[in-house]
């Protein structure tokens, strides 16, 4: 008794010239976890120059952002004086985990590094807010 696929002419090797190989796929997966373990080690060790530039790598390299990346590399923009950088990356948080408190915090601390203290400040009731009606 013949397969389906063997009677309707299935070729095994048909658009391969176009797809990944399996060891190409899984090279690039490894890459990108090294990439991200560089950058964990950098921020674990404080050197936030370093976890700019492999986070940096990492956000490229993705294909779904991670929170974690964005609120570490937020971080260290702020701890590098670039605040509008880290502002950027906040709201990414924000975008990954609309209601991790980590995103509201990291926004407000951009927000005040740019001299904008008010609106600091409205990000932290707004979600303190949200949360208190979230929890009645």
């Amino acid at each position: 008794m013949l397969s389906p696929l063997g009677k309707g002419g299935y070729n095994n090797e048909e658009g391969a010239e176009n797809e990944f190989s399996f060891q190409e796929w899984t090279q690039q997966v490894q890459n990108i976890l090294n990439t991200k373990k560089f950058g964990d080690i950098a921020f674990r060790d404080k050197d936030f120059k370093n976890t700019i530039e492999y986070y940096s790598k990492s956000v490229v390299m993705m294909s779904v952002p991670s929170a974690t990346v964005f609120a570490r590399r937020a971080f260290s923009y702020l701890m590098s004086e670039q605040a509008e950088l880290a502002l950027r990356d906040a709201m990414q948080v924000q975008v990954c985990i609309p209601d991790w408190p980590t995103s509201f915090y990291l926004q407000a601390l951009a927000l005040s590094k740019l001299r904008m203290e008010t609106d600091a400040q409205d990000m932290l009731n707004d979600f303190a807010a949200s949360r208190s009606t979230s929890i009645a």
